[in-house]
């Protein structure tokens, strides 16, 4: 099991770490700032340093799978290929991600929150990358580009707080309407149902956005910058696909 340190803090760029193995899935830590791929959210890529000072690359970041292909509580880390050197079971290192891209992901997956207050429908299907986000909503009615960039910008210069949370099992299955996704389920076995919680617009109002959310945020909506819909698109009779990118100033 690897404690995963960006859960409560995803401004973390680095922690020491022991590695517990290596192998085919990977390299696995006993605690990491590595978010591993799940919800929508690519993994990170970083480095894993080691006390020689040598840099192992990491290309993605995946979690572990039991025999039955079921996601476990490891998280490993996938170095790029073509290295001549890896690391071995109790050996001490430093975990750094690629702060830059972590922070690109952290922007979009908040503004994918911000989409799902501006388009109350539900989500099947959400990709978060460096590049880009997307989420394919179940709708039949078109969507404006225009009003929705509109809609984030407002959002956006608000400044609204993001603040992670957490509800028991038993109140997320008393509340299934909280889970806005039809094809990412939150993350469950522990007890406890991570939240993330978007500010309200103003006083006395409802949060702008609440739902169960296991990827990483920025504290506060004004981090994000410019970000527009670049494309919306009919993927089918029943969904709309919008796609986000960052507007020039916001790279």
């Amino acid at each position: 099991m690897t404690q995963d340190l960006f859960r409560e803090d995803a401004y973390l760029k680095e922690c020491q770490a022991t590695v517990l193995s290596a192998g085919e899935q990977g390299i696995l830590l006993d605690r990491t700032v590595f978010y591993a791929l799940g919800g929508g959210q690519a993994g990170d890529s970083g480095v894993l340093v080691l006390s020689d000072g040598r840099a192992l690359a990491i290309a993605d970041t995946r979690k572990g799978k039991d025999a039955e292909g079921r996601a476990t509580a490891d998280i490993f880390h996938v170095p790029a290929p073509g290295q001549n050197f890896t690391v071995s079971f109790g050996d001490s290192v430093v975990a750094r991600i690629d702060w830059v891209r972590r922070h690109k992901l952290m922007r979009f997956h908040t503004t994918t929150h911000l989409l799902c207050h501006l388009v109350p429908q539900l989500v099947n299907g959400c990709s978060i990358t460096a590049e880009y986000a997307r989420l394919d909503f179940n709708m039949t009615d078109p969507l404006d580009k225009e009003q929705l960039t509109a809609g984030i910008a407002r959002l956006v210069a608000a400044g609204l707080p993001v603040a992670v949370g957490s509800i028991s099992d038993e109140e997320l299955d008393a509340n299934p309407a909280l889970v806005k996704s039809m094809s990412v389920q939150p993350p469950r076995g522990t007890g406890r149902v991570r939240t993330i919680t978007i500010g309200a617009a103003g006083a006395g109002d409802a949060p702008v956005d609440y739902q169960p959310c296991g990827g990483t945020h920025v504290a506060n909506t004004a981090e994000i910058g410019p970000v527009v819909v670049t494309k919306i698109e009919k993927k089918s009779a029943t969904t709309r696909r919008v796609v986000l990118g960052f507007a020039a100033a916001g790279t």
